[in-house]
This record gives C-alpha cells, sequence and structure tokens, in this order.
C-alpha cells in the first residue's frame, strides 16, 4: 500500500493544491511607476509649496507607494517630504462586528501634521470607509491645512461620500471580486502588481 503524503502546513501550497481562479492583472510594475509619476506631477501641480507636503500611507498597499511618491516628488522639486505610516484599524466604523481582536499594523508619523497638506495614500480603494478611518485617525496628530487622497486603484461601490484627488486608474469590477496589490512572492517587495481575482464561487470574495 502506498503511504498518503503528508498534509501540508502551508496555506499558499493548500491553495496551490486546488483549482484557484487565475486572475488578470490591471497593472504591472511599469504601469504602477508610470501612474506614481504622474501623480507626483500632479500634486505638484496643485500644491506649489512642496515643503508643506506630508506623505501619510494607509498600510499596508498604501507603504510601498508612498515611498515611491516621496522619491519622485524628490527627483522632481527637490524637496524631501516627509512620510508617515497611519494604522487605521481602532477607527473603523466596523471595528464592534469583527468577531475577534483585530490585528493592529504598526503606525510611524515623524512629526505632527499642523498646517500640512497631508497626501492619504492608498492602493485600492472602494467602499471610502478606509480612508474616513484614516481620516479620523489623522486628527490626533494635529490640525492638517488641508488633507488630499491618492487611489492608485478606484473601483467604485463607494458607501461613504470620499471623494479621491489623484487616481492612478478607475477599474470597475463587481463588488465580489478582490483587487490587490501585490509583489512577485504575494508580499509587497520587489516589483509590484495590481491584480483582479474573480468572485470566489463559494461566496467568498
Amino acid at each position: 500500500m502506498t503511504p498518503e503524503p503528508p498534509p501540508s502546513t502551508s496555506r499558499s501550497a493548500a491553495r496551490g493544491s486546488q483549482s484557484a481562479p487565475a486572475g488578470r492583472t490591471l497593472l504591472d510594475d511599469t504601469a504602477i511607476a508610470r501612474a506614481l509619476t504622474r501623480i507626483a506631477h500632479e500634486i505638484l501641480e496643485r500644491n506649489e509649496d512642496a515643503s508643506r507636503l506630508y506623505l501619510v500611507a494607509i498600510p499596508n498597499g498604501g507603504v510601498p507607494l508612498a515611498r515611491q511618491l516621496a522619491s519622485n516628488l524628490a527627483q522632481i522639486s527637490g524637496v524631501q517630504v516627509p512620510v508617515g505610516v497611519l494604522d487605521t484599524t481602532l477607527y473603523r466604523d466596523d471595528l464592534m462586528l469583527m468577531g475577534e481582536r483585530p490585528l493592529l499594523r504598526a503606525t510611524e508619523m515623524p512629526s505632527a501634521v499642523d498646517e500640512r497638506v497631508v497626501v492619504l495614500v492608498d492602493d485600492v480603494v472602494k467602499t471610502g470607509r478606509t480612508i474616513r478611518a484614516a481620516m479620523d485617525a489623522l486628527m490626533d496628530f494635529g490640525r492638517p491645512r488641508m488633507v488630499q487622497v491618492v487611489g492608485l486603484i478606484d473601483r467604485g461601490h463607494r458607501e461613504l461620500p470620499i471623494k479621491l484627488d489623484y487616481v492612478g486608474k478607475n477599474v470597475p469590477t463587481s463588488a465580489r471580486e478582490t483587487v490587490e496589490l501585490r509583489g512577485r512572492d504575494g508580499g509587497l517587495e520587489g516589483p509590484l502588481e495590481v491584480t483582479v481575482l474573480p468572485a470566489d464561487p463559494r461566496g467568498e470574495a
């Protein structure tokens, strides 16, 4: 009798053994870089004094995007724009609905935001609730002069009246599809791409 192979302890391996739905690429690394270069120019066109700018990334996907935007802004204007990271978890309006204790992520704000033009940076914007939570969290770090919002992907389906000031790409999608920014190995390192996965036939988006 041939022994059965031991069960895999890796979730990714388990998924790989199933016929996972194939995703499609919305933006590859080159297209993402091109979109961020355009957005950097648009930010500087709207804000003549680059020294007032303060980029604030919404983790996780907003972090590499904000860092690249800061690099672009420095190359174009010669100004080193500070980059902060702001966890929005405790400010979400659905916090009480979560069945288990939420996972908190690091907040790294190098300074207060008083009188700064804060540019929130997120990867994929859908309902607007994460952006709203970020605006609420931001008030704990001062009183910004203005808040603007960057979304690499705007997929619609707003539940709150949140407007994006800078958009990489508008992508109409089904509400049950999953759109994500990821690196070559599944994390956020190395070449990035934005992919859309079809709705799970079992009802899990």
